[in-house]
């Protein structure tokens, strides 16, 4: 019999602090890829409903002229560093590359700090509302000490020491920050519309409101997006639920889909690392 949670034993065998990069390639390469990718993409949405993030997003113009490019971008470059690790050739190039992009432009630390921390409990939530099994204190805790040393590597300061104290930062930060602008606005349409963009046009218009049920209110009111029919709400979870027990029955997979090369919309052809990012001048 195929042994479905032979990752989860491995995983609660290596130290979260010192294996985390190790864990944190099970969960997205293999525990969670799918779930993955979706938390990390609400991610992303939720840093675009502080004014301050939207603002300087929308005046360098990527969202609004080239959002599929933006995309691909940046999971390009979050997938080499989760690939092959920080600490290798391709995952320093990558590093390097987006902290280059980042020194263009006058961010502050505390915003930083707030996209970092999205990353960490995004897709821990999700997976407490979806996943096929949730995950262990290990996996929690590596995911948070993973991205707190991708954060020092990006030279953020006051990253909290504990999982418990950048979880209140995260929270805090949205209570205080999260309000409506114009900025949010366009760059969530473009994001919206780009994930929309994927689907056939026929689809367009059923798409958008299935598309909210996966914003909390705070997210839906911080882009001015109006809210989705509370039963649509109910169905779209229910069967994200019920896809989570379905995959209890399949077999762990031999091969990760998600570090695959597969082609992306925007490099059909592959890519450089060098070449990634905004044509702006310095």
């Amino acid at each position: 019999m195929i042994n479905r949670y032979k990752n989860l034993q491995l995983i609660q065998q290596l130290d979260p602090e010192k294996d985390h990069w190790q864990i944190c390639y099970l969960i997205l390469g293999y525990e969670f890829p799918w779930d993955s990718l979706r938390a990390l993409e609400v991610a992303l949405m939720r840093t675009y409903c502080i004014p301050s993030i939207s603002k300087l997003l929308n005046k360098t113009g990527e969202f609004i002229h080239r959002p599929q490019k933006r995309y691909d971008d940046t999971s390009i470059m979050l997938t080499e560093i989760i690939k092959w690790g920080y600490e290798s050739e391709r995952g320093q190039e990558a590093l390097q590359k987006m902290n280059s992009i980042h020194r263009r432009f006058q961010i502050d630390n505390t915003d930083f700090l707030y996209v970092l921390s999205t990353f960490i409990y995004e897709p821990i939530r999700w997976n407490q509302r979806f996943g096929w099994r949730l995950m262990c204190e290990n996996e929690k805790l590596a995911t948070f000490y993973f991205w707190r040393q991708i954060g020092q590597l990006m030279d953020i300061e006051n990253i909290p020491d504990t999982y418990q104290e950048f979880e209140r930062y995260n929270l805090d930060y949205e209570k205080a920050n999260f309000r409506y602008s114009d900025d949010n606005r366009k760059i969530g349409e473009s994001t919206r519309d780009l994930f929309i963009s994927w689907f056939p046009k026929w689809l367009e218009k059923p798409l958008k409101p299935l598309t909210y049920t996966l914003l909390d209110a705070t997210m839906l009111d911080a882009f001015g997006f109006e809210h989705p029919a509370p039963f649509l709400c109910r169905t779209v979870e229910k069967i994200l639920k019920i896809r989570g027990r379905i995959l209890q029955f399949f077999p762990a997979p031999n091969q990760s889909d998600f570090f695959i090369d597969h082609p992306t919309r925007t490099y059909p052809h592959g890519y450089e690392i060098a070449k990634l990012g905004p044509d702006i001048k310095s």
